[in-house]
């Protein structure tokens, strides 16, 4: 917006009324609680949503009750107030910022205008975790009764349950309807009467059955699951799953791509991928388990998770990317769910579906688990098979969800920590999982791991602890990443100065550095010779003339 139009959308803002749920007014003279801000942005992105406003707004330098402008200096350099949008990305989820951020130069001080999304159609917006609302002009937790508003908006708005009205069961896949027969009795194996019922239905009764036909009309869902290659031209876009092989370099070395019907899918794209054999040798034995790369169970539980939860709408495919230590499962799509931990750790149902009339019927054919704990047993399997965790990546701003299923030991001892331990939380494994992958952890985090004894170090520096390098053998590596006692660095550096007399900073550098621990890096080794240097002048050691580069240690008394 040019000054003129700012100017406009400031007095049209100022004009609404005193009680509004979308607009904010705050003095902000000097600062502003980061914090606080992101609860606003929450809470104001959610109102929007709810009525009906394509953005909110947020305005500093003005006081709220008499809207006089007093001016604000929140942010006053171009490159604070653009990290912003960057900040208040990583506090929220999904992962949105501000439309716009408007900086005008009113004559009675500076304004900002902070211009922010209406949360997404069927994903409340949250700070934190925490999801906020307005009560007039109060901050308030969001109500349940707005929150299901919200999320209810996805459910009026299942692509997969569309009508496909010039659809009938020629364009259906005969292959493709006995296996989902099959698949339904294996379902429903124990419930004899209805297995029954289900040896007299044709194959419009059966479609009715799993509610993918609806008054005599096929829906989407049908033509995805059971339609023949041809019966694509009837949908908007054409579904597609692709599998690619690539080299440990990136480079591809064979693909298929897979189209309808979807239920054919699974099958075909497990026979490409090359399930190869891991050896280890745990603890205690001389022979080495071996064990298949990846569960059988858990691809076909991430390919049908990418197959039931696809954004179709978007026109992309799914992808199934296989490299020589990974498998890497893709599909369009804001994953709806807080986070992946949310998931794993709350282990109920998700509130929503994307594509509900799709996963329903998969659910019915025992295609996929939609009691909550599909991902949950996706990371237990991996578990008990003592293997990496999965990884997620959810890219909120290209809607795309990732999943990384290791197919390789990375750590030994990662793993002789799980088969030495199992009665860790599956929490626990998690974490540890990040520590051998070299991921962050919090600080209490790390306090948890501590008090059990898996890990050692300190921050971001953390390795597996001395009671599990012991038992698998490795109390070298273990001394190598914890490092000597500080008595010997410091007795090294005295012995040294008695020896040259003087020594600048590089002398020891040269003499330390591969003598420090190997998880430090150059940097950090370096910054660990000057902490050792500062901390014995302190103690009246040692003592420095010279300033900067040129600076000489030297002996404050003989030794």
């Amino acid at each position: 917006m040019n000054p003129a139009e700012l100017n406009a959308q400031l007095d049209t803002l100022l004009a609404l009324p005193v009680e509004n749920e979308w607009v904010e007014f705050k003095e902000a003279r000097d600062n502003f609680d980061l914090r606080d801000l992101c609860k606003y942005f929450s809470a104001l992105a959610n109102e929007a949503n709810l009525h009906g406003q394509p953005c909110a707004w947020l305005v500093f330098g003005v006081r709220d009750k008499s809207r006089e402008i007093i001016g604000s200096q929140f942010r006053n350099t171009p490159a604070s107030l653009q990290s912003l949008k960057h900040e208040v990305a990583d506090a929220l989820a999904p992962g949105i910022t501000f439309i716009d951020i408007h900086e005008l130069h009113h004559p009675q001080g500076r304004v900002l205008l902070f211009q922010i999304p209406a949360a997404p159609r069927g994903v409340p917006v949250a700070a934190k975790g925490h999801y906020f609302g307005r009560n007039g002009e109060s901050l308030v937790a969001l109500s349940i009764e707005k929150m299901d508003r919200i999320r209810h908006q996805l459910r009026r708005e299942d692509w997969s349950a569309e009508l496909v009205a010039n659809a009938t069961l020629a364009d259906l896949d005969s292959g493709a309807l006995v296996i989902g027969r099959q698949r339904y009795r294996l379902k429903h194996q124990k419930n004899a009467l209805l297995l029954a019922e289900e040896a007299d239905w044709d194959d419009a009764h059966f479609l009715s059955k799993l509610k993918v036909r609806k008054d005599g009309v096929l829906t989407r869902a049908a033509l995805l699951l059971f339609g023949r290659d041809e019966a694509g031209a009837l949908l908007p876009v054409v579904p597609k799953v692709s599998w690619i092989l690539k080299d440990a370099q990136g480079n591809d070395l064979d693909y298929i791509h897979l189209g309808l019907p979807l239920i054919f899918v699974p099958d075909t794209l497990f026979s490409c991928v090359r399930n190869l054999t891991v050896r280890y040798i745990p603890p205690g034995t001389l022979f080495p388990t071996e064990v298949p790369q990846y569960d059988t169970w858990v691809i076909r539980e991430a390919l049908h998770n990418c197959i039931a939860h696809q954004d179709y709408a978007m026109g992309g495919m799914v992808r199934v990317v296989e490299k020589p230590d990974e498998l890497i499962f893709s599909n369009l799509g804001n994953f709806i769910p807080t986070s992946v931990e949310a998931v794993i750790e709350e282990d109920v149902p998700p509130e929503e579906y994307r594509n509900s009339c799709l996963a329903d019927a998969m659910v019915q054919m025992q295609l996929i688990d939609t009691i909550g704990s599909g991902i949950r047993r996706m990371f237990q399997t991996q578990r008990s098979r003592f293997f990496p965790m999965p990884d997620y990546l959810i890219d909120r701003e290209r809607q795309r969800v990732e999943a990384r299923i290791p197919g390789r030991l990375i750590d030994e001892r990662y793993t002789f920590a799980l088969i030495q331990h199992p009665s860790l939380s599956l929490h626990e494994v998690m974490l540890l999982d990040r520590v051998q992958k070299k991921a962050e952890i919090t600080a209490e985090e790390a306090k948890l791991l501590k008090r059990n004894a898996l890990i050692e170090g300190r921050a971001p520096n953390y390795f597996v602890s001395a009671e599990i390098a012991k038992t698998i053998g490795e109390q070298a590596q273990y001394t190598r990443n914890k490092g000597l006692d500080k008595t010997f660095y410091k007795q090294l550096i005295l012995s040294h100065l008695a020896d040259c007399g003087q020594v600048n900073r590089k002398g020891f550098e040269d003499l330390l550095l591969e003598k420090l621990p190997e998880i430090l890096d150059e940097q950090q080794k370096r910054n660990k010779v000057k902490n050792l240097l500062a901390e014995m002048a302190r103690e009246g050691l040692i003592k420095a003339s010279g300033r900067g580069p040129l600076v000489m240690w030297s002996l404050k008394t003989k030794i």
